[in-house]
């Protein structure tokens, strides 16, 4: 279920960042229910693995969040491509390349950073919930083969 900006909360409760609220607000309307959607899953995957506050900022003019055991998880939608939305992940962690070995062509990967998410399709809930729970737990997993999928 998508936010509502007027009652937007992070995990303890408090108001969103008005910059992140503002941002969400400049999306179109279905880049943004997309990008809601995908912002409730890393919540919820926080709340139901145990991870503690999640950090919700801009970096690079894009919403991002973080967990003291991952790596950070950027969402965007760009003009130039309008009928997709990004999850992006850093580049130097193997996480894209985890994902593709774990959901091969189930996902569109874009370089070693992106995954590309249709909005004209359903979302792809299971292997991006994978995918977002890895990027949460990052730092707990490196060592493990295939981040422990």
């Amino acid at each position: 279920m998508p936010f509502s900006l007027g009652l937007c909360v992070n995990l303890k409760g408090n108001a969103v960042n008005k910059d992140i609220k503002i941002k969400f607000e400049a999306y179109p309307k279905v880049a943004r229910a997309k990008l809601q959607e995908i912002r409730k899953m890393i919540f919820d995957i926080a709340v139901a693995e145990g991870l503690g506050e999640i950090t919700e900022q801009l970096k690079w003019g894009e919403p991002s969040y973080s967990s003291k055991y991952g790596s950070p998880i950027r969402l965007d939608w760009k003009s130039k491509y309008p009928n997709q939305v990004s999850v992006f992940v850093n580049c130097k962690t193997v996480l894209i390349e985890t994902y593709k070995e774990v959901y091969g062509n189930r996902l569109k990967y874009v370089g070693n950073r992106e995954i590309a998410i249709s909005l004209s399709k359903p979302t792809p809930l299971l292997e991006l919930k994978g995918c977002l729970s890895m990027a949460l737990q990052y730092h707990k997993l490196k060592k493990l083969p295939l981040l422990g999928a």
